[in-house]
């Protein structure tokens, strides 16, 4: 669909998916992982309204979940227990919210984000959330969002480009990823 053809209510979408996309590529630019779920529970905000703006009620509930298994995952990191309520939580919005095949692509990207963020940490972590940004990134294309499917492009990108940063960082300065891990942190 060309912009000109696009009613107001699509052309926001595309917006909302831009503005997603600004909050992603700072998020994944840092090598905090604190600042990282930050950022990416203002982008799920805009991916929210996005997803709704085109009519993808599983996506934008999923994506506003995103949120609080954001929260959760900061307070009870490698909590099976939390991560599995999570899991039905969103099982439970898909089902609800279900319109087409295309919503499988949402419930991928909620199951590796929370298998991701409840159970990994830095780089295994961050490659948990490119396979999301993948699943993300096909549903944006089968809806027809060009934001949002520059936004989990440009996440994969710079995810790599960091997660490449973070293992150059690791083989030069290897005690201190053991302190990290050691910590916790």
């Amino acid at each position: 669909m060309m912009f000109e053809e696009m009613n107001y209510t699509a052309l926001t979408g595309q917006i909302v998916g831009l503005i997603a996309l600004g909050f992603c590529i700072v998020g994944f630019t840092s090598k905090h992982d604190d600042r990282l779920m930050v950022l990416l529970i203002a982008a799920n905000v805009a991916f929210s309204l996005q997803f709704a703006l085109f009519g993808s009620w599983t996506a934008a509930v999923l994506s506003l979940l995103v949120i609080g298994r954001i929260m959760l995952a900061r307070r009870y990191k490698g909590s099976w227990q939390v991560m599995l309520a999570v899991l039905a939580v969103n099982l439970v919005a898909a089902l609800l919210t279900w319109r087409s095949p295309v919503d499988f692509f949402a419930i991928a990207a909620a199951i590796f984000g929370t298998l991701g963020m409840f159970m990994l940490r830095g780089i295994s972590m961050r490659l948990m959330l490119a396979a999301a940004a993948v699943a993300w990134m096909l549903n944006n294309i089968a809806i027809g969002s060009v934001g949002g499917t520059l936004a989990e492009a440009m996440v994969l990108i710079v995810n790599f480009i960091t997660i490449y940063r973070l293992a150059k960082m690791k083989r030069r300065y290897p005690e201190a990823f053991e302190k990290a891990k050691e910590s916790g942190t």
